[in-house]
């Protein structure tokens, strides 16, 4: 019997039933505080319940200065983590393992979704989700928001989660310091690759130290600006390998300064996962690909012939969490 997206699969001591990710997917269902809702617990168990292998929670905010958008879930403060304790708990009992996503907006947010200072690598606008120009992190503020990701990720670990994944991609505060279109710095965390790497990887390490060596620790890279002169491929599998170094254990494929869902190539599915593969094959790094995933025999064969690790199906299971448990049945059927 082969590999399918039905088999097991191990991430550093955590065991997952089959190969199926439900990828993070914002709900707006959050209070104006952070706090989560019922409808989020009801929400995450249905997927669990059909099947999926890891379900990973929402974007949740590290500090507010790093709110997206109002209704986002926040895991700045240990008040929060009973809502939390609420969601894992669900999840778990219906078999699935759960990972929090943890972020920081940067130069994404805008003062009204968190009423204070916009920030980001460099007075540059936004060349996607802009909305106003930021003020340029200081050092001593960095150092400051990477203890805030540690903060998270150990308040993650306390609420029950199995894992924690750091967001890098989607043109949010750590991928706008990878790409070029929005650090133009120049102290050591501007310029060159190696700069530009340099932050999110001191805030890799930092997350790794806070929970330890056994917890597993997923990194969302965005891969691949799509923009005209940002960041590209081949510097994407560079910091992928620098990210296994830092301590990560899996690589999260998925897009940057265009997001999860470029308009330009939808219609197309699994369009992430030749970057995935690349990324997968020249750095040796596992890896998690989403991205218009839709038909069952499709998610099979990226794992069947062995291009990724993970499949990660947001939309479709967004549309019918049953979509898991036909998905799974088929891969079965076809080995």
């Amino acid at each position: 019997m082969g590999t399918s997206l039905a088999s097991p699969f191990d991430l550093r001591h955590l065991h997952l039933r089959n190969r199926l990710v439900m990828p993070p997917m914002a709900t707006g269902m959050a209070g104006d505080d952070g706090q989560l809702t019922v409808s989020h617990v009801e929400h995450y168990r249905k997927r669990a319940s059909a099947g999926v292998g890891l379900i990973i929670f929402e974007h949740s905010y590290v500090h507010l200065d790093g709110r997206y958008e109002r209704g986002q879930a926040g895991i700045d403060r240990d008040d929060l983590l009973g809502g939390f304790r609420e969601v894992t708990s669900a999840v778990k009992s219906e078999g699935a393992a759960i990972a929090l996503q943890i972020t920081h907006a940067g130069s994404a947010a805008t003062r009204e979704s968190m009423g204070t200072r916009l920030l980001g690598p460099s007075p540059v606008l936004h060349p996607v989700m802009g909305r106003g120009v930021p003020e340029e992190l200081t050092a001593a503020e960095m150092h400051l928001i990477a203890r805030m990701f540690a903060a998270a990720a150990t308040r993650a670990s306390e609420a029950g989660f199995d894992a924690v994944e750091i967001h890098g991609a989607h043109g949010y505060l750590l991928s706008q310091f990878l790409s070029p279109l929005t650090n133009i710095r120049s102290d050591e965390y501007g310029g060159t690759l190696e700069n530009r790497m340099r932050f999110p990887l001191e805030v890799t390490r930092a997350v790794r130290a806070a929970v330890g060596t056994d917890f597993p620790l997923l990194y969302r890279l965005g891969a691949w600006d799509g923009v005209k002169d940002g960041l590209m491929l081949d510097d994407a599998v560079t910091v992928a390998a620098a990210l296994l170094e830092a301590g990560v254990d899996m690589v999260d494929v998925s897009g940057g300064m265009c997001g999860s869902r470029p308009d330009f190539l939808q219609g197309t599915q699994g369009y992430f996962v030749p970057l995935a593969a690349r990324i997968r094959r020249e750095s040796g790094a596992p890896v998690i690909c989403a991205g218009g995933i839709t038909e069952p025999e499709f998610a099979n064969r990226l794992v069947k012939y062995d291009r990724v690790d993970l499949v990660g199906a947001g939309r479709a299971l967004l549309t019918d969490a049953d979509w898991a448990r036909r998905a799974l049945d088929q891969a079965m059927a076809e080995d």
